[in-house]
């Protein structure tokens, strides 16, 4: 399986530094538990992430909010 980790798909507080910013998209936690899911899973093969964009980030939310959701992807718990 591949996944492609669009941060724009993430609401905008999760994610200020991704393009376009939409209100209403998946929370944190629902990302969270999307990643976990997938590794519960066992068929992760590859990995993109995307729509990151530094110059429109605040505090690199964006890119740790990123990192998380990827180290959930590959079997790290929240809980």
């Amino acid at each position: 399986m591949h996944v492609s980790l669009d941060v724009d798909a993430l609401d905008p507080q999760a994610t200020p530094g991704a393009g376009p910013l939409v209100p209403g998209g998946l929370t944190y936690r629902e990302g969270q538990l999307l990643m976990e899911i997938i590794a519960d899973s066992g068929r992760l093969s590859s990995l993109d992430i995307v729509e990151i964009n530094p110059i429109l980030d605040s505090l690199n939310k964006t890119a740790l909010t990123a990192v998380e959701l990827t180290a959930s992807l590959f079997g790290k718990r929240i809980l």
